[in-house]
Protein backbone atom coordinates (compact mmCIF):
# COMPACT_ATOMS: atom_id res chain seq x y z
CA UNK A 1 0.00 0.00 0.00
CA UNK A 2 1.71 3.39 -1.05
CA UNK A 3 1.23 6.83 1.20
CA UNK A 4 -0.98 8.33 -1.55
CA UNK A 5 -3.31 5.30 -1.25
CA UNK A 6 -3.44 5.09 2.25
CA UNK A 7 -3.77 9.50 2.58
CA UNK A 8 -7.45 8.76 0.84
CA UNK A 9 -10.14 9.37 3.27
CA UNK A 10 -7.38 9.41 6.35
CA UNK A 11 -8.74 13.15 7.91
CA UNK A 12 -12.01 11.30 7.96
CA UNK A 13 -11.05 7.74 9.35
CA UNK A 14 -9.02 9.64 12.27
CA UNK A 15 -11.35 12.06 13.26
CA UNK A 16 -14.04 9.11 12.99
CA UNK A 17 -12.02 6.68 15.45
CA UNK A 18 -9.11 8.55 17.13
CA UNK A 19 -7.48 11.52 18.40
CA UNK A 20 -4.32 12.43 19.71
CA UNK A 21 -4.23 14.57 23.66
CA UNK A 22 -0.63 15.65 25.34
CA UNK A 23 -0.24 13.42 28.81
CA UNK A 24 0.18 15.79 31.56
CA UNK A 25 -1.69 15.17 34.05
CA UNK A 26 -0.55 12.57 37.01
CA UNK A 27 -3.97 10.50 35.70
CA UNK A 28 -2.98 11.12 32.09
CA UNK A 29 0.77 10.10 32.72
CA UNK A 30 -0.88 7.13 34.76
CA UNK A 31 -2.26 5.75 31.24
CA UNK A 32 0.50 5.86 29.17
CA UNK A 33 2.42 4.11 31.80
CA UNK A 34 0.44 1.73 31.91
CA UNK A 35 -0.52 0.75 28.75
CA UNK A 36 3.52 1.26 28.13
CA UNK A 37 3.56 -1.96 31.24
CA UNK A 38 0.98 -3.79 29.28
CA UNK A 39 2.60 -3.68 26.16
CA UNK A 40 6.64 -3.77 27.14
CA UNK A 41 6.36 -5.92 30.26
CA UNK A 42 3.02 -8.37 29.61
CA UNK A 43 2.40 -9.08 25.77
CA UNK A 44 6.60 -8.56 24.84
CA UNK A 45 8.95 -9.56 27.80
CA UNK A 46 11.52 -6.65 26.79
CA UNK A 47 11.00 -5.45 30.48
CA UNK A 48 10.90 -7.00 33.42
CA UNK A 49 7.54 -7.03 35.35
CA UNK A 50 8.77 -7.48 38.52
CA UNK A 51 10.35 -4.00 38.55
CA UNK A 52 7.16 -2.21 37.93
CA UNK A 53 4.84 -3.67 40.74
CA UNK A 54 2.26 -0.93 40.10
CA UNK A 55 2.16 -1.84 37.28
CA UNK A 56 3.04 1.18 35.19
CA UNK A 57 6.57 0.81 32.90
CA UNK A 58 8.69 4.33 33.81
CA UNK A 59 12.45 5.08 33.81
CA UNK A 60 14.25 7.93 33.93
CA UNK A 61 13.92 9.34 31.11
CA UNK A 62 10.36 10.27 31.82
CA UNK A 63 11.84 13.14 33.89
CA UNK A 64 12.70 15.24 30.66
CA UNK A 65 9.97 13.88 28.21
CA UNK A 66 6.92 15.00 26.60
CA UNK A 67 3.71 12.28 26.33
CA UNK A 68 0.94 11.92 24.09
CA UNK A 69 -1.81 9.55 24.82
CA UNK A 70 -3.74 8.24 21.17
CA UNK A 71 -7.47 7.96 22.63
CA UNK A 72 -9.77 5.50 20.77
CA UNK A 73 -12.92 7.88 20.65
CA UNK A 74 -15.73 5.42 20.77
CA UNK A 75 -14.80 4.17 23.88
CA UNK A 76 -12.20 6.78 25.75
CA UNK A 77 -9.67 3.80 25.32
CA UNK A 78 -6.05 4.73 25.06
CA UNK A 79 -5.09 2.86 22.12
CA UNK A 80 -1.60 3.92 22.27
CA UNK A 81 0.99 6.10 23.60
CA UNK A 82 4.41 7.54 22.75
CA UNK A 83 6.70 9.89 24.31
CA UNK A 84 9.90 12.54 23.20
CA UNK A 85 12.82 12.38 25.02
CA UNK A 86 13.97 15.93 24.86
CA UNK A 87 18.14 16.66 25.09
CA UNK A 88 18.98 17.31 28.73
CA UNK A 89 22.69 18.21 27.87
CA UNK A 90 25.14 17.56 30.85
CA UNK A 91 28.96 16.35 31.04
CA UNK A 92 29.34 16.73 27.57
CA UNK A 93 25.87 14.28 26.80
CA UNK A 94 22.77 14.66 25.33
CA UNK A 95 21.20 12.76 27.71
CA UNK A 96 19.41 10.18 25.75
CA UNK A 97 19.04 6.11 25.48
CA UNK A 98 20.41 6.33 22.03
CA UNK A 99 23.74 7.19 23.82
CA UNK A 100 23.96 4.11 25.68
CA UNK A 101 23.14 1.55 22.42
CA UNK A 102 25.28 3.33 19.95
CA UNK A 103 28.89 4.09 20.52
CA UNK A 104 30.49 5.86 19.68
CA UNK A 105 27.11 8.44 19.99
CA UNK A 106 26.69 10.88 16.27
CA UNK A 107 27.20 14.41 17.11
CA UNK A 108 23.51 15.54 17.07
CA UNK A 109 23.27 19.08 16.82
CA UNK A 110 21.23 20.52 20.23
CA UNK A 111 17.66 20.35 19.20
CA UNK A 112 17.75 16.57 18.55
CA UNK A 113 14.69 14.50 20.51
CA UNK A 114 14.36 11.21 20.79
CA UNK A 115 11.02 9.03 20.06
CA UNK A 116 10.60 6.69 22.25
CA UNK A 117 7.96 4.32 23.48
CA UNK A 118 5.75 3.83 20.37
CA UNK A 119 3.02 1.65 21.70
CA UNK A 120 -0.04 0.15 20.48
CA UNK A 121 -2.66 -1.84 22.24
CA UNK A 122 -2.72 -5.42 21.67
CA UNK A 123 -6.36 -4.48 21.64
CA UNK A 124 -6.30 -2.63 18.44
CA UNK A 125 -3.14 -4.66 16.68
CA UNK A 126 -3.16 -7.44 14.45
CA UNK A 127 -4.60 -10.91 16.34
CA UNK A 128 -2.64 -13.22 13.87
CA UNK A 129 0.67 -11.50 14.99
CA UNK A 130 3.00 -11.27 17.57
CA UNK A 131 4.54 -8.26 16.73
CA UNK A 132 4.27 -4.78 17.47
CA UNK A 133 3.72 -3.57 13.97
CA UNK A 134 2.51 -5.47 11.13
CA UNK A 135 4.57 -6.11 8.44
CA UNK A 136 1.78 -5.90 5.91
CA UNK A 137 -1.03 -3.30 5.36
CA UNK A 138 -3.82 -5.79 4.35
CA UNK A 139 -5.36 -8.53 5.80
CA UNK A 140 -8.62 -9.68 8.13
CA UNK A 141 -8.24 -8.49 11.69
CA UNK A 142 -11.03 -5.92 12.76
CA UNK A 143 -10.75 -3.57 15.46
CA UNK A 144 -13.21 -3.86 18.57
CA UNK A 145 -15.67 -1.98 16.32
CA UNK A 146 -15.23 -4.06 13.33
CA UNK A 147 -12.72 -1.87 11.23
CA UNK A 148 -9.78 -3.31 9.62
CA UNK A 149 -6.35 -3.40 10.82
CA UNK A 150 -5.80 -2.94 7.41
CA UNK A 151 -6.54 1.08 7.63
CA UNK A 152 -6.32 1.25 11.29
CA UNK A 153 -2.83 0.13 11.96
CA UNK A 154 -1.57 2.63 10.14
CA UNK A 155 -3.57 5.79 10.87
CA UNK A 156 -2.78 4.57 14.57
CA UNK A 157 0.85 4.94 13.38
CA UNK A 158 0.13 8.33 11.71
CA UNK A 159 -1.66 9.80 14.57
CA UNK A 160 1.04 8.87 16.95
CA UNK A 161 3.37 10.70 14.65
CA UNK A 162 1.13 13.65 14.57
CA UNK A 163 1.78 13.82 18.08
CA UNK A 164 5.34 13.11 17.38
CA UNK A 165 4.71 16.84 15.53
CA UNK A 166 3.06 18.37 18.16
CA UNK A 167 5.65 17.91 20.76
CA UNK A 168 8.40 18.61 18.65
CA UNK A 169 7.08 21.86 18.04
CA UNK A 170 5.75 22.59 21.85
CA UNK A 171 9.51 21.96 22.47
CA UNK A 172 11.72 23.14 19.56
CA UNK A 173 13.11 20.25 18.73
CA UNK A 174 13.99 19.74 14.95
CA UNK A 175 15.97 16.71 14.73
CA UNK A 176 14.59 13.36 15.48
CA UNK A 177 16.59 9.68 16.69
CA UNK A 178 15.38 6.58 17.54
CA UNK A 179 16.10 3.23 18.14
CA UNK A 180 13.34 1.68 16.15
CA UNK A 181 12.38 -2.07 15.44
CA UNK A 182 12.21 -2.52 11.58
CA UNK A 183 9.33 -3.59 11.11
CA UNK A 184 8.16 0.12 12.88
CA UNK A 185 10.81 1.63 10.17
CA UNK A 186 8.73 -0.43 7.34
CA UNK A 187 5.69 0.63 8.14
CA UNK A 188 6.51 4.33 8.86
CA UNK A 189 8.02 4.13 5.49
CA UNK A 190 4.99 2.83 3.40
CA UNK A 191 3.65 5.97 4.60
CA UNK A 192 6.09 8.27 3.76
CA UNK A 193 7.58 8.80 6.88
CA UNK A 194 11.32 7.60 5.83
CA UNK A 195 14.45 7.46 8.60
CA UNK A 196 17.56 7.47 7.96
CA UNK A 197 19.77 4.56 9.30
CA UNK A 198 22.74 5.42 11.73
CA UNK A 199 25.09 2.42 10.90
CA UNK A 200 24.21 -1.23 11.02
CA UNK A 201 21.20 -3.15 13.09
CA UNK A 202 22.05 -3.53 16.50
CA UNK A 203 21.18 -6.44 18.95
CA UNK A 204 18.72 -4.76 21.94
CA UNK A 205 16.16 -6.82 22.90
CA UNK A 206 15.73 -8.55 19.60
CA UNK A 207 16.86 -6.43 16.02
CA UNK A 208 16.76 -2.65 16.45
CA UNK A 209 17.57 0.18 13.58
CA UNK A 210 19.45 3.30 15.09
CA UNK A 211 17.83 6.49 12.51
CA UNK A 212 17.97 10.20 12.68
CA UNK A 213 16.07 12.53 10.68
CA UNK A 214 16.04 16.17 10.33
CA UNK A 215 12.03 16.76 11.54
CA UNK A 216 11.98 20.19 8.81
CA UNK A 217 13.71 18.29 5.67
CA UNK A 218 11.32 15.07 6.59
CA UNK A 219 8.28 17.18 6.35
CA UNK A 220 9.06 19.09 3.48
CA UNK A 221 9.55 15.41 1.75
CA UNK A 222 6.28 14.39 3.28
CA UNK A 223 4.64 17.97 1.80
CA UNK A 224 6.37 17.06 -1.59
CA UNK A 225 5.13 13.16 -2.20
CA UNK A 226 1.56 13.17 -0.22
CA UNK A 227 0.03 16.55 0.69
CA UNK A 228 -2.71 15.30 2.49
CA UNK A 229 -0.09 12.95 5.22
CA UNK A 230 1.77 16.22 5.52
CA UNK A 231 -1.77 18.38 6.29
CA UNK A 232 -2.84 15.39 8.82
CA UNK A 233 0.84 15.69 10.85
CA UNK A 234 1.26 19.12 10.37
CA UNK A 235 -2.22 20.25 11.18
CA UNK A 236 -2.02 21.97 7.16
CA UNK A 237 1.05 23.64 8.61
CA UNK A 238 -0.16 25.27 11.32
CA UNK A 239 1.87 22.93 13.97
CA UNK A 240 5.28 22.12 12.43
CA UNK A 241 6.91 25.31 11.62
CA UNK A 242 4.91 27.41 13.90
CA UNK A 243 3.77 29.40 11.27
CA UNK A 244 3.44 29.57 7.68
CA UNK A 245 6.58 30.17 6.22
CA UNK A 246 9.15 30.40 9.19
CA UNK A 247 12.43 29.32 9.15
CA UNK A 248 13.58 26.90 11.66
CA UNK A 249 16.46 27.52 13.71
CA UNK A 250 19.56 27.99 12.20
CA UNK A 251 22.17 25.00 12.49
CA UNK A 252 25.39 25.43 11.85
CA UNK A 253 28.52 23.49 12.12
CA UNK A 254 26.62 20.16 12.90
CA UNK A 255 28.35 17.25 11.20
CA UNK A 256 25.67 15.03 8.73
CA UNK A 257 25.41 11.68 10.40
CA UNK A 258 24.33 10.00 7.27
CA UNK A 259 27.30 7.70 6.49
CA UNK A 260 28.51 6.78 10.04
CA UNK A 261 29.00 3.37 11.21
CA UNK A 262 28.47 3.21 14.76
CA UNK A 263 30.97 0.69 17.06
CA UNK A 264 29.03 -3.18 17.61
CA UNK A 265 27.55 -2.96 21.02
CA UNK A 266 29.31 -6.20 23.25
Amino acid sequence: MTAMATAGGLTELYGRYFEVVPARTPEQLERAYRLRFLVYCVENAFEDRADFPDGLERDRYDDHALHSLLIHRPTGAVAGTVRLILAAPADGRLDLPLERLVQPTPPFPPGVAEISRFAISKDFRRRHTDGLYPDELAGEARSPQGESDARLIPTMALGLMRAIVQMSAEAGATHWCAVMMPSLLRLLSRLGIRFHPIGRLIEYRGKRQPCHRDADELLRQILAECPEIWEFLTDGGRVYPRRPGSALPARVGIVPVHGWSPAPIR
